[in-house]
């Protein structure tokens, strides 16, 4: 009996000691839902080197690759919501892969703590340098009168260059012949080779095949130009009114991470997202500070699942 009360006294006097702002009294683990080396891995570890500083605790960046981040969010959503296991999430990971992948079982909105966004990304809409298409005018008037006629590579059924393109044929009035590749290399390496006609990635990734003038950028998906790529139009400057893709990295961790948790790495964000050298480094990958809080990261999430949703839907995209 007094050993169980002494037990019990030892959990509260924890509880109270995390309230307290304690935390982190150790190592942080931060989870990739992707493979190393990656633009998914890179923007994490430049992340994790900040969020340490701040908390004054080494953050360990820890890769699960593997069905496009599922396998990592799978693990999160059965972890200790102590704050010690969090997991830098790309947007694709909750937004579509839940939609279009069966190993998927997570719940967006209802299986994880959400912390807050922390940055965005665009894709660059790319074609091979010698292609005829000159603009996204002229890539749609081929494809309307080419039905299934202009092949697009994509990382897979499913990814978020796929479900980018599935959504600029829908608002073009057209048709692609989607080919999907395991992975953006080998389809960048295609595009390059003249075997499809186009596809999306990354800003971050196609500045370098772009200024080594492997292929040409013809627009960006966000509503606004990209730093790294300047003088590029978006999609929408260039006749697809309204069209504006981005995609995110945020922080999430299991349900039921405590308040103050929360609370301590909210704080923790912003003061990473008013660093001079993080976003410095930030602008050389193509990415934009975007640090929020949970009320406007699930805001976010909604957002761009109903958007998703549709495009999967009118895609007639089956879960694989």
């Amino acid at each position: 009996m007094k050993r169980g009360f002494i037990a019990a006294m030892l959990c509260v006097a924890a509880g109270v000691a995390g309230a307290s702002g304690i935390y982190p009294a150790r190592p942080v683990k931060l989870i990739v839902g992707y493979s190393a080396g990656g633009p998914v891995d890179s923007a994490a570890r430049i992340y994790a080197q900040h969020l340490g500083t701040v908390l004054g605790q080494v953050v360990v960046v820890e890769n699960r690759g593997g069905a496009g981040g599922a396998i990592a969010a799978t693990m999160i959503t059965k972890a200790s919501p102590d704050g010690y296991t969090l997991f830098f999430v790309g947007s694709p990971t909750l937004t579509m892969a839940p939609m279009v992948q069966k190993s998927a079982t997570y719940r967006p909105l209802k299986d994880f703590t959400l912390v807050g966004l922390l940055n965005t990304y665009t894709n660059a809409l790319l074609v091979a340098e010698d292609s005829p298409l000159k603009n996204v005018q002229d890539l749609v008037a081929y494809a309307k009168t080419h039905p299934d006629g202009l092949a697009f590579g994509s990382a897979g059924v499913g990814a978020s260059n796929h479900l980018a393109a599935e959504l600029l044929a829908q608002r073009g009035g057209v048709r692609f012949l989607h080919v999907p590749y395991k992975g953006n290399s080998p389809a960048i390496a295609d595009l390059i080779g003249g075997k499809i006609g186009f596809m999306f990635d990354v800003t971050g990734s196609a500045v370098g095949y772009v200024q080594g003038g492997k292929v040409r950028a013809l627009a960006v998906s966000s509503a606004t130009r990209n730093p790294a790529l300047p003088g590029v139009p978006t999609v929408a400057e260039s006749g697809l009114k309204g069209f504006d893709v981005s995609g995110w990295f945020g922080l999430i961790g299991p349900p039921g991470m405590p308040q103050p948790v929360i609370d301590r790495l909210v704080g923790a964000n912003r003061e990473v997202g008013r660093n001079a050298a993080y976003l410095e480094s930030l602008a050389r990958g193509g990415y934009a500070p975007s640090i929020s809080g949970p009320t406007e990261f699930t805001d976010r999430l909604r957002q761009d699942l109903t958007l998703w949703s549709d495009v999967i839907r009118k895609a007639n995209i089956e879960p694989q």
